[in-house]
């Protein structure tokens, strides 16, 4: 039936996508999201992959994995453009999203799709905010053009848990209108579990929480200037966030779920760590001890669903290692980590 599935939606044009809907059987989606969920944020591959790709995953215990098609955002404009028919990257475009859910379906995995915009020129969409309000127009057909596109994938796909955006800081605190709205268009088409991916800094700032089914926040949050802190300094830093997280959860009662964490291997991981132009030396035991921190501090709590790592790669053999700085912990000492905490749960 997946195989199926994957080959129907393969062949067709996208513009005379047919979906039948799919029917969530509300006790199997409770009892997949009632155990933590074990996650990764998967690379979009730039070739074409098969399922042994994902077998790393095997490695750290995940039994989720984000799957993030890609859209983007020219300079000085306000149009979203997402590739129909010749992504840059495989991965990135609708037939590639829809073949890496397809395996991973065919490897057991749970699969949260994560569509995100990257703003050519900023990179980060936090900041997008159009100059008129015919611009602010241009942007919403095109983003409800995207996410619609990839909601009636969802719903095809049986795809367990649905992101409806990634960190548009300005854009959720401008058009509270236009999200309402998105919502319920989206509901239109999938009948899954619904998030949004906050960033750290203004998950609170967020007003349609009430419409979905988890508060998403990607968890970046500065916890130490020092190169290397250690677990203890590092877990009484994450008190103060704590308290004002499990607040907001009750606020809503509502489950709160990472949609991105993690650190880089390299000195000062656990501050700004977005901030590329800081330097730094690779520094393992930062990331790990970071790790650490963040699964002793958190990963128990009863208002904590889990959260998918940033991030892991298709080709595991050519990921991370002792020699890289980047995020991903694969082929490092913190992958040890992850994989003591997702064997937990």
């Amino acid at each position: 039936m997946k195989t199926k599935g994957y080959i129907f939606l393969s062949v067709i044009s996208l513009g005379t996508l047919l979906i039948a809907g799919t029917i969530f059987e509300s006790e199997e989606v409770k009892t997949k999201l009632a155990s933590k969920i074990n996650g990764v944020n998967f690379v979009a591959p730039m070739n074409e992959i098969n399922a042994q790709n994902l077998n790393s995953l095997q490695r750290i215990n995940a039994d989720w994995i984000a799957v993030i098609p890609y859209a983007y955002t020219p300079r000085n404009e306000s149009n979203v453009n997402f590739y129909n028919h010749h992504p840059h990257w495989w991965g990135e475009g609708i037939q590639g999203t829809i073949a890496t859910i397809s395996m991973a379906k065919e490897k057991g995995l749970n699969v949260m799709l994560k569509p995100q915009v990257w703003v050519i020129g900023d990179g980060w969409p936090g900041d997008f905010r159009p100059n008129s309000e015919k611009e602010w127009k241009i942007w919403e057909n095109g983003y409800s053009e995207y996410i619609l596109t990839y909601a009636k994938i969802c719903d095809s796909l049986n795809v367990d848990l649905f992101c409806i955006a990634t960190e548009y800081k300005l854009a959720v605190q401008h058009r509270p209108e236009f999200w309402i709205k998105l919502i319920k268009d989206i509901k239109k088409k999938y009948s899954g579990p619904l998030t949004y991916a906050a960033n750290w800094d203004n998950y609170q700032k967020v007003k349609f929480w009430a419409e979905l089914d988890f508060i998403g926040i990607d968890a970046y949050f500065p916890l130490s200037e020092e190169k290397t802190p250690s677990i203890e300094e590092l877990t009484e830093a994450w008190k103060n966030e704590i308290s004002e997280i499990e607040e907001f959860s009750k606020k809503y009662n509502m489950q709160v779920l990472f949609t991105e964490y993690g650190y880089r291997s390299r000195d000062f991981s656990a501050h700004t760590q977005w901030n590329k132009s800081e330097s730094g030396d690779i520094n393992l035991l930062a990331q790990s001890n970071a790790y650490q921190a963040l699964y002793s501090s958190i990963w128990n709590e009863t208002w904590m669903s889990g959260g998918f790592l940033w991030k892991w790669f298709a080709h595991d053999q050519d990921a991370g290692g002792i020699k890289d700085r980047n995020y991903t912990p694969q082929n490092k000492p913190a992958e040890e980590i992850v994989k003591t905490w997702y064997s937990k749960h």
